[in-house]
C-alpha cells in the first residue's frame, strides 16, 4: 500500500513552478547577455507558457482542501492535466502568431523548464521496475494531514 501525502506533494508541486520560474529567468539572463532582448524576450515567453500551465494544473490539482476522496482527486488530476495541454498549445499559438520572436529561445527555454519536472520527479518517486526501495501501487491511502 502506498500512502500519498497531500501537503508534501502540494509543496512538490510548487517548488516545481517555481523552479521553472527560476529556470527561465536564468535561461532569458543568458540570453539577454549573449544574444540580446528579442531572444531574451523569446526565453521568458517560452518558460512562462510552461510556468502559466503548470501553475494552473497545481491550482487546479491541489486547489481543495482536505475531505476530497481518491475519485475526486484523482480527477482533478486528470482535468488540471487537460488544463495544462490547453493553456500550453493557447500560449503557442498566441505567441508564433502575434510576436516575432526567436524559435530557439522560445522552444529551448520551453524544454528547460519541461526538464525541472522531470528531473524533480525522477528524484521522488521510486524506481522503475521495485528494486531496492521501490513501491508497488495496488492501493493508495490518501492522508489528508496539514
Amino acid at each position: 500500500m502506498v500512502t500519498v501525502d497531500l501537503p508534501a506533494a502540494r509543496r512538490l508541486a510548487v517548488t516545481i513552478v517555481v523552479g521553472q520560474a527560476l529556470v527561465a529567468v536564468a535561461i532569458a539572463l543568458i540570453c539577454l547577455g549573449f544574444s540580446g532582448t528579442l531572444a531574451a524576450k523569446s526565453a521568458l515567453l517560452g518558460g512562462g507558457i510552461n510556468v502559466l500551465s503548470s501553475g494552473a494544473m497545481v491550482l487546479l490539482a491541489f486547489g481543495r482542501s482536505g475531505g476530497a476522496d481518491a475519485l475526486q482527486i484523482a480527477r482533478s488530476f486528470y482535468v488540471g492535466e487537460g488544463l495544462k495541454l490547453v493553456i500550453m498549445i493557447a500560449g503557442f499559438i498566441l505567441v508564433l502568431t502575434t510576436l516575432k520572436v526567436s524559435m530557439v529561445a522560445l522552444f529551448g527555454t520551453y524544454v528547460a523548464t519541461f526538464f525541472v519536472y522531470w528531473a524533480a520527479l525522477a528524484n521522488v518517486l521510486p524506481p522503475l521496475g521495485g528494486g531496492v526501495g521501490g513501491a508497488s501501487v495496488r492501493s493508495i491511502k490518501v492522508d489528508h494531514g496539514n
